[in-house]
């Protein structure tokens, strides 16, 4: 998924897309103590079933009504910093991926019900996709009326356009999946310029015989396609509005909702899109007028806004950062407070990814993960609301997840092993003193956390340096092939329920490149023989190849050490309404909130 970039996180990023999951983490306003309802790795073995695949029916607008739900108002949104990304192609992060739900549109999207089970279903096409030739070929067939905020009809063109764009290095900061599917790993050769001078992709590839049809060609069978296409990254950029570069910050909506003004590094408003027409979409909805986003507010002054509910604070949201640690119990042991939360188990696992081009020797990153205090790392963000300490790489929301797979001994001393650590630094041969360069996101979590690592790995000897990144561009800084630091903390979720979403991305070392997820530059000929083995089989075969890599890419070589599996705690304004955990992004669900009293 995305990165858990901002993702508060890529994820999702990313979007992170799980399965059925309900979350309101509401209490009784009963006057006793909130109980612990911070979420448990049995919440997240629920978010491991498939995705289903939808037909037209399923398809057709509007979106079933919010219970309750009235119209008018603007919602405020709190934000410590500006959006990661505007343009969908670039949009892998989960700050971004929320913005998409309200203003891009892609041919697929998730539809999710009241207990968080999750459709793909068309978005702008008539339902989730037609397969033959054993699954290698794929047809979408686009709605009629479906236009852009300026009245232009969507054709097919627009969705060859928005594919064929993804080539070129215009788009540098998204997902790849389509691409590489058509075109290999190294498929910016295919279409080194985009669409841009007058070339495409060959119809054997990609093809658009009418206004109406989009098929894609593959040379394997892709069952996955509808789910990659419902991603933020894909959604549509129309051909007539298509400003290259700029076009980040200045996209053309084909959602509810369009940019009215937008001011760097500070606000963000966007009001209706008229264009827009509810009988050609069955996920959104548009019952506020709109939405201001102030882009310059900490953690602790949401959280402290939103807990003290004053004025504007009532109509107001967290967009994706969490309650602040620090009030957490202000939070959960106030009934009044706890009902105005939205929590639940994230498909992220943080990591400490290891720059492979720089740490090369397998016993200095084993030493680093043996030293890392996992237990004081998951209280930086939040405690038992935050998250839990993990074993592997593989989040508890994926399909088969083994609770007891810990080959580093993370479970059993949460607060590291200083001893053992030190026992490979002397082995490894490095002298006390040795410097090593820790990049850190300037948010709350990594403030904090980057003390923490400072001080575990002064323990065993090295002089870490820290460097601090501005948030909104951290995933940009540390995704340069070329870039300066030793190690940093990662995040990455699931892009659908499947490990493949986890491995191919992050560690397949035929997908190294500016702007990749693969952090560590992990290039084992092993582990990529095992994705392109696993890539081919039904998933109940592959999920033991998946296995298969996992367990060589942790164990033999380490290029990222697990941390912790995140968990979400938000808050909301008491005006607020039909705000719900959403299992698609993690997030407070953004396609169905509206005000009580607009």
């Amino acid at each position: 998924m995305k990165p858990i970039r901002s993702r508060s996180v890529r994820a999702i990023a990313a979007i992170a897309v799980a399965g059925s999951l309900a979350l309101t983490g509401c209490s009784s306003d009963s006057g006793d103590k909130a109980k612990d309802q911070s979420k448990s790795k049995d919440d997240a073995a629920a978010q491991q079933k498939p995705v289903q695949y939808a037909d037209a029916a399923a398809s057709n607008g509007p979106a079933a009504p919010v219970a309750g739900a009235k119209s008018g108002g603007t919602i405020n949104v709190y934000m410590q910093s500006d959006l990661s990304h505007m343009d969908p192609g670039q949009i892998y992060v989960s700050d971004a991926g929320q913005f998409a739900n309200l203003v891009h549109r892609g041919l697929t999207n998730f539809q999710e019900d009241k207990n968080g089970n999750l459709t793909v279903v068309g978005d702008i096409a008539t339902d989730s996709g037609q397969s033959s030739d054993g699954g290698k070929t794929w047809t979408y067939k686009l709605k009629s009326g479906v236009k852009d905020e300026d009245g232009n009809v969507i054709t097919s063109k627009d969705v060859r356009h928005t594919i064929e764009r993804q080539y070129s290095k215009v788009i540098f900061d998204g997902p790849t999946y389509v691409q590489t599917w058509l075109s290999g790993a190294d498929y910016r050769k295919d279409l080194p310029d985009g669409p841009y001078k007058g070339k495409h992709l060959p119809d054997s590839v990609l093809e658009t015989p009418d206004d109406e049809t989009v098929i894609f060609h593959f040379n394997q069978a892709r069952p996955d396609l509808p789910q990659a296409l419902a991603m933020a990254g894909y959604a549509i950029v129309p051909e007539k509005q298509d400003t290259k570069e700029k076009y980040d910050k200045a996209p053309a909506a084909l959602g509810p909702y369009k940019i009215s003004e937008y001011k760097a590094g500070k606000s963000l408003k966007l009001v209706k899109n008229t264009n827009w027409d509810p009988k050609t979409d069955s996920v959104r909805h548009q019952y506020v007028d709109g939405y201001n986003f102030t882009t310059t507010i900490d953690q602790a002054s949401q959280t402290k806004r939103l807990i003290a509910d004053q004025g504007e604070a009532k109509n107001a949201i967290q967009w994706t950062d969490p309650v602040d640690t620090a009030q957490i119990q202000d939070v959960v042991t106030k009934p009044a407070v706890n009902k105005r939360t939205i929590k639940g188990y994230q498909p992220y696992v943080w990591q400490m990814s290891f720059n492979l081009d720089k740490i090369k020797d397998k016993k200095i990153r084993d030493a680093i993960t043996y030293a890392i205090p996992a237990q004081a790392m998951v209280q930086a963000d939040g405690g038992r609301y935050g998250g839990e300490i993990a074993g592997g790489l593989f989040a508890p929301t994926l399909p088969g997840f083994d609770a007891k797979y810990d080959p580093y001994g993370k479970l059993k001393k949460p607060n590291g092993d200083l001893a053992k650590a030190k026992e490979l630094i002397k082995e490894a041969g490095v002298k006390e003193g040795t410097k090593l360069t820790y990049a850190y996101s300037n948010s709350p979590r990594g403030q904090a956390q980057q003390v923490i690592i400072k001080d575990a790995l002064g323990k065993i000897g090295f002089d870490v340096q820290v460097k601090e990144i501005d948030r909104a561009t951290f995933y940009e800084q540390i995704g340069k092939l070329k870039n300066p630091y030793d190690l940093y903390m990662t995040g990455w979720g699931q892009d659908w329920p499947s490990q493949s979403t986890v491995v191919t991305p992050v560690y397949d070392g035929t997908q190294i490149a500016d702007g990749a997820p693969n952090y560590s530059h992990i290039n084992d000929p092993q582990v990529n023989k095992l994705i392109e083995e696993a890539l081919k089989l039904e998933p109940a075969q592959a999920a033991v190849k998946w296995e298969e890599a996992h367990k060589r890419i942790l164990e033999e070589i380490n290029p990222a050490a697990p941390v912790y599996y995140s968990k979400q705690i938000q808050l909301f304004g008491s005006n607020i309404g039909g705000a719900t955990y959403s299992t698609e992004s993690s997030y407070i669900d953004i396609n169905n909130v509206f005000l009580k009293q607009p």
